[in-house]
């Protein structure tokens, strides 16, 4: 099932399947490795439901709900729980 990261449940695992935005915004999330084929799970949500916390090629990062509604993700069937 391919989503916005933003819908995505937490701790489940997805693969990046497509960057979306402003080039430069493409490029920034790229840069932090958030590339095509690439695992992200969200782990925190703040309070508020903005930022995101997400595990990503070993590391952590934050990012607001709309950078990660261009974010879309493959979710596997078996952990396919929308929030």
């Amino acid at each position: 099932m391919t989503l916005p990261l933003s819908q995505m449940g937490l701790h489940s695992p997805a693969a990046v399947r497509q960057v979306g935005g402003t080039r430069a915004f493409r490029r920034r999330l790229m840069e932090l490795g958030l590339v095509p084929g690439t695992e992200v799970v969200i782990t925190k949500v703040a309070p508020m439901g903005d930022p995101l916390e997400i595990a990503v090629r070993g590391g952590r990062l934050s990012i607001r709900q709309q950078e990660a509604s261009a974010l879309m993700v493959e979710v596997p069937e078996d952990h396919a729980q929308v929030a």
